[in-house]
């Protein structure tokens, strides 16, 4: 029994920031923006949008582009770092919101490698008869965890959502991947703040420390990327499409440069969607969907890098 892709989906908030206007809000500009990280804009929820708003919209999509209805969903992961709200879980809020009860519904917490970590779990759920059709789901409103005065951070991050369907097929889709994380970085990406007796105790911002992600996200998207090539018994050779997690352009192209795989190869969204998180795999896979880019047949290679740290990546078979 195999896992494979049966269809995508994707939702973007409807508001549009642009550099421009982060220029009128914090000392910053176009230029500076674009040159260190290659963001032009990215979308902003609404106040009422919640992180399940955006993970139904894009779920549905996904449902509907796999032939499929909601009740032939049994298993919804989704990958979060800005949940609904503490417990329940976005997945089972997403649940109810789909009309779907009584399956498998839970919350993966890896920030940006989080839609890795959860392709990961559903593969097994499947290929071990657990479930036939897993929903799952990167979906983020990290405008609300964003210090908008912070131009080293409030101009990465996007609100958005991106889902796939990973169904039970008789042809290999998912080829092989690869897990990891390493709590000592704790402090170098985090949000350090935390609920105490009704008040935010520390800080309830994005705080990172640019130079040191940027270091390691280089070094361990290329081990991660020869870790799973070398499971599958493939070579870079055999990647139709690399679509990294989309931090930063310059963080992706050099991973590429690293595996000497040609640039024409990258999928990047990063410049209209900035960094949605989780969500930032699957909103760059649907939309090469969409536009015909990627083929049925096709091999895939999906990295994230994420706070934790995390790291991971997928070889699939579109």
């Amino acid at each position: 029994m195999y896992s494979r892709i049966a269809g995508t989906g994707s939702y973007l908030p409807r508001k549009v920031l642009t550099n421009h206007d982060l220029a009128k809000m914090v000392d910053t500009s176009d230029e500076w923006i674009f040159a260190r990280t290659g963001i032009r804009e990215r979308h902003v929820a609404t106040d009422n949008e919640v992180a399940s708003d955006l993970a139904l919209a894009a779920g549905q999509r996904a449902i509907a582009n796999s032939d499929l209805v909601p009740a032939d969903i049994d298993l919804i992961i989704v990958a979060t770092t800005t949940p609904d709200m503490v417990f329940p879980s976005t997945a089972c809020i997403l649940q109810s919101k789909l009309g779907i009860r009584g399956c498998p519904a839970f919350d993966v917490q890896a920030v940006c490698s989080g839609f890795v970590y959860a392709i990961t779990i559903a593969d097994m759920f499947i290929v071990s008869g657990r479930a036939k059709n897993a929903l799952i789901v990167g979906a983020e409103v990290y405008s609300r965890i964003l210090d908008w005065t912070d131009r080293t951070t409030c101009v990465l991050f996007g609100d958005g959502a991106g889902a796939m369907v990973l169904s039970v097929s008789q042809e290999p889709g998912v080829l092989a991947a690869k897990l990891h994380a390493d709590g000592g970085y704790a402090e170098k990406l985090c949000v350090p703040g935390w609920i105490c007796g009704g008040k935010t105790i520390g800080s309830p911002f994005v705080q990172m420390d640019g130079g040191s992600v940027f270091k390691f996200a280089v070094g361990a998207f290329e081990e991660v990327a020869r870790e799973v090539l070398e499971a599958a018994k493939m070579s870079v050779a055999d990647i139709d499409w690399f679509i990294p997690h989309q931090a930063n352009i310059r963080i992706m192209e050099a991973t590429a440069r690293k595996l000497e795989l040609p640039l024409e190869r990258l999928i990047s969204t990063v410049e209209h969607h900035g960094n949605t998180s989780a969500a930032s795999i699957p909103l760059a896979l649907d939309e090469a969907v969409n536009a015909g880019q990627i083929k049925r047949g096709e091999n895939l290679l999906l990295e994230g890098v994420g706070g934790g740290f995390t790291w991971g990546g997928v070889l699939l078979r579109y």
